[in-house]
């Protein structure tokens, strides 16, 4: 890339993380410009990103790409919750064929060098028969169904037909590990962030985190560096659930594995949290990354360990008070006989 810089094409820019990305691109000295693409306005400020208003699902994105000189694509419009995205059909659709369009969209464009997709280590899936570290070469032990994991394996397919498609365009696909951070709003930040946490009795997953700010910075790293290839990004180390709970000093209650769906059912009512199975799957099993990968091939390392990540994020959480005391109440009130506090 000469000394003009990159013209870069940021996705699912309505949403806080990708509107974030798409800011500190734009403030990068090696980017000339930056566009953002979502089918509805983001919400804060954008900085010097050009917003288009188009749906990833229409071809008009192979016109964007190609009238604006388009080199690097980040795309960052896969969404994990059926509820932000109006039903799990209207999400598969955003997903799977939003991805079909874009790179089909990306194959007409002679101009493109450089392609970066965020994908998930939820491709893994979560099992009782899972290895200890899902290296970037092992399949899920599960095939999943549906949802949330089985879009991502779909769109990894089709990333991966791209770049044998197109060898001339360097592609990057990154499985961050579990997203967490003061201004994270997900599905499991909204689950640590109950005044109880429920857990699934005689499992303590193993967790590990990325902070945003290294979200961000594998990003930039990626779209900058000259690699190729499919790298798990996590911060250092592995907590497992018990010690979060008791790190974030919240209370928490034991389940049996059966009440856990009807409880997460309940919290997606009271629109608590977003209990969605590979939530469940996670919060019972538990998952572990290798990053030698991406310490050696991609040369990324994270600021903020998984322990660091976890403190950060729970430096912000409000004490739960009384609050306590009322939601486990109603918990337990709810419950069969036989689950109790942790």
């Amino acid at each position: 890339m000469g000394s003009a810089g990159r013209v870069v094409l940021v996705t699912g820019v309505s949403r806080d993380l990708g509107r974030r990305f798409a800011r500190a691109a734009a403030d990068d000295p090696t980017v000339a410009r930056v566009i953002g693409i979502d089918a509805v306005p983001p919400r804060g400020d954008i900085g010097d990103v050009s917003f288009v208003r188009a749906d990833i699902r229409n071809p008009v994105i192979a016109k964007v790409i190609v009238k604006e000189d388009v080199d690097t694509v980040v795309h960052m419009s896969v969404i994990s919750t059926p509820g932000s995205a109006g039903g799990r059909n209207t999400m598969k659709e955003l997903n799977v064929i939003g991805t079909m369009q874009l790179l089909a969209a990306c194959q007409q464009a002679p101009g493109l060098r450089t392609l970066v997709v965020k994908s998930t280590t939820t491709v893994y899936g979560a099992s009782s028969r899972d290895p200890a570290m899902f290296t970037e070469d092992m399949e899920p032990r599960r095939v999943p169904r549906a949802g949330y994991a089985k879009d991502v394996a779909e769109i990894e397919g089709y990333v991966r037909g791209f770049a044998r498609r197109r060898p001339d365009v360097r592609v990057a696909l990154l499985r961050p590990a579990n997203i967490i951070g003061p201004d994270v709003n997900s599905p499991l930040t909204s689950y640590l962030r109950l005044p109880v946490i429920p857990t699934v009795l005689g499992h303590d997953p193993r967790l590990q985190f990325l902070h945003e700010r290294d979200l961000m910075a594998v990003l930039r790293h990626a779209m900058l560096t000259d690699v190729a290839g499919t790298f798990n990004v996590a911060g250092d180390g592995i907590l497992k659930l018990s010690q979060v709970v008791r790190r974030l000093q919240r209370p928490s209650i034991g389940l049996p594995p059966f009440a856990v769906g009807g409880v997460g059912s309940a919290l997606r009512s009271a629109r608590l949290a977003d209990f969605s199975p590979e939530q469940v799957e996670l919060l019972t099993y538990g998952r572990g990354v290798d990053t030698t990968r991406m310490r050696t091939d991609l040369g990324f390392e994270p600021e903020f360990t998984t322990a660091e990540a976890l403190a950060d994020f729970g430096s912000t959480l409000r004490p739960t008070g009384g609050r306590t005391d009322r939601a486990l109440a109603q918990l337990e009130a709810s419950l069969p006989a036989g689950a109790g506090r942790g």
